[in-house]
């Protein structure tokens, strides 16, 4: 960005984040935590599974894990919520991902929280946790994610159960929940298999 002094008679050039794009340098990779999850007070949200926009090689890759989350989560006893893009259908989410009849499912565009009911259906089942999976990375994830935090909700994303079109957006997305104001008190990064849920007979 140019600068004109007319005082002095120069001007001043100053580089912007453009400029110096690639003089950046990468944080180091956050460390993944181990977390042991509540299944009376914590939902799974499976986010825009589908089919026609979960067609890219990281996404498909994403549904075994999402997958396994979710039986486990089932097992438990754990409230699902799922979501559809604002033009999407309930026959279009990934079959493997299915939801049963009785799950909740809000429809809206990146944030999932805008001009849908989930705040009232979260507050209606007593939930204090998320863990947020889905996609995309960078779209329904991470606007969804920091909407709870702010709402009070203490976030978890596992890693491998978001995915986008390509790698950085990714990346970016784990460090915006990490180092956002708005999320970096409330939100962790795990895995799907260091995500310990107990079911029903260990829960009683």
């Amino acid at each position: 960005m140019s600068y004109h002094y007319p005082l002095y008679g120069y001007w001043r050039y100053d580089p912007t984040i453009i400029d110096e794009w690639n003089a950046v340098i990468l944080p180091p990779a956050p460390e993944l935590k181990s977390i042991y999850v509540d299944p009376k007070s914590t939902a799974l949200l499976i986010l825009d599974m589908e089919n026609s926009i979960c067609n890219k090689h990281r996404c498909i890759a994403s549904i075994p894990r999402i997958k396994s989350l979710l039986t486990k989560a089932r097992q438990a006893g754990m409230l699902v919520v799922y979501s559809l893009t604002h033009t999407g259908n309930i026959s279009d989410i990934n079959q493997q991902l299915s939801p049963y009849t009785t799950d909740p499912i809000v429809k809206s565009n990146v944030d999932k929280f805008y001009e849908t009911d989930l705040e009232d259906i979260l507050r209606k089942h007593h939930i204090q946790n998320v863990i947020i999976t889905g996609y995309a990375a960078n779209g329904a994830v991470l606007h969804t994610a920091v909407a709870a935090a702010f709402r009070g909700y203490h976030v978890a994303v596992p890693v491998d159960g978001m995915s986008a079109a390509n790698l950085y957006p990714e990346q970016y997305t784990a460090w915006h929940l990490l180092n956002s104001p708005g999320s970096r008190d409330r939100a962790v990064l795990t895995r799907t298999d260091l995500i310990s849920i107990p079911n029903r007979l260990q829960v009683m």
